[in-house]
């Protein structure tokens, strides 16, 4: 004799007999909304596949930079910024560049070059780069602040995929630090 077994539906979660061991759904009603269920989750798949094969390198350098900048405010939480040593609260951090991004683009992403920075100094002062510079060896060394000095001067190509590694870098090390 055969066991009559009952079974959850996957559309509408009613406990149904099935009518062979492959059935998972209870009705054909129930049946076009899995299958459509089904092919949404593939075309969101789908179009997210899309969606990577569309970015350029510029979209991938965009992302990084936002994935950067949060590693630097980590980085630095509860230190002042960089050039007045006023403290910070969470909504009033800028990450800002020592050597500009537009005038030296190979230290866009050199942890030395960047520290938390408020918005008053990094926008409204353009950085406030003489009271930076005076902090800078204090907060990383007067080792570290030589070597910045120099490769200022080398340049830096990266290709997508180095791109692409650095953002799993630094969304590592932001997993890292908010443990």
């Amino acid at each position: 004799m055969r066991k009559i077994y009952q079974r959850k539906c996957l559309v509408c979660k009613e406990k149904f007999t099935p009518q062979n061991s492959t059935q998972i759904v209870c009705s054909p009603s129930c049946s076009l909304e899995y299958l459509k269920q089904k092919k949404a989750k593939e075309w969101k798949k789908e179009k997210k596949e899309i969606k990577e094969k569309l970015l350029t390198k510029k979209d991938y350098l965009n992302i990084l930079q936002k994935v950067f900048n949060t590693f630097i405010r980590i980085r630095d939480k509860g230190k002042p910024c960089i050039s007045c040593d006023k403290y910070l609260k969470e909504n009033d951090i800028n990450a800002g560049h020592f050597y500009s991004v537009g005038a030296y683009p190979n230290l866009r992403f050199n942890e030395m070059n960047v520290h938390n920075q408020c918005i008053e100094c990094n926008l409204h002062k353009h950085g406030n780069v003489l009271e930076y510079d005076l902090r800078l060896p204090n907060r990383i060394g007067i080792k570290e602040y030589d070597l910045l000095k120099e490769s200022r001067l080398k340049p830096l190509k990266l290709d997508i995929q180095e791109v692409k590694d650095l953002i799993i870098v630094y969304k590592n090390k932001i997993k890292l630090l908010t443990k």
